[in-house]
């Protein structure tokens, strides 16, 4: 297992990108309120990828679905979310006017908002899920399915961080500088979206490979 899964999952998930929206929906906290939102949404992005990784291929085998055509559908999932990203967009950022209003209106009476909109959709969602399937798959053992997993350990500790250090961020880079780097992410996503379809296309049709 190298690093290929980890910078994908990075690349999506993207933690800098969801910086204003965290800004946004805690600006009424108090810092233990904060604390709180940062410690669940990161332990919730941990659980989606770990679950994506140990339950995912059983959950394609009950519904008889091949792991090719999961690819080839995983990377043009991946690769609209890269476009998104290559348009200044968070990849995970599907949350609809109900779902913001809902969440404003919770951070207005300081409920929890980490696990909806934070986590899912904003931070993990159904590209997060299924670049974790696709790499599960091509763990050989379980201890590369134990490093896979570790990742989302990786990606959890990084969400922490950059809502910790949300303020500063957003001040240092400010929007302009948060747009260029989920520039280059998404550009980075989209090369790596085009491989995970090119290797299901290879399974679906053997002749594309030229044997």
């Amino acid at each position: 297992m190298d690093f290929k899964p980890l910078i994908t999952l990075l690349a999506i998930v993207n933690p800098l990108a969801i910086v204003p929206f965290f800004i946004h929906y805690t600006q009424g906290f108090s810092r233990a309120q904060r604390q709180r939102t940062i410690l669940v949404s990161s332990t919730a992005a941990f659980i989606v990828i770990a679950a994506s990784a140990l339950l995912g291929l059983q959950i394609l085998e009950f519904f008889g679905i091949s792991l090719a055509s999961f690819q080839v559908g995983g990377g043009m999932l991946l690769l609209t979310s890269a476009l998104s990203m290559l348009n200044a967009q968070p990849a995970e950022a599907r949350a609809n006017a109900d779902e913001v209003h809902d969440a404003e209106a919770k951070a207005a009476v300081g409920a929890s908002i980490a696990v909806v909109p934070l986590t899912i959709p904003l931070l993990t969602g159904p590209a997060t899920m299924s670049t974790v399937v696709i790499y599960a798959e091509k763990a050989k053992n379980f201890a590369q399915l134990g490093t896979l997993v570790s990742y989302g350990v990786v990606i959890a500790l990084a969400t922490a961080l950059c809502f910790s250090l949300a303020t500063p961020i957003a001040r240092v880079l400010g929007k302009t500088g948060i747009n260029v780097m989920t520039r280059l992410m998404g550009l980075i996503l989209a090369a790596l979206a085009v491989e995970v379809m090119a290797d299901g296309l290879h399974k679906l049709f053997p002749v594309l490979t030229g044997h």
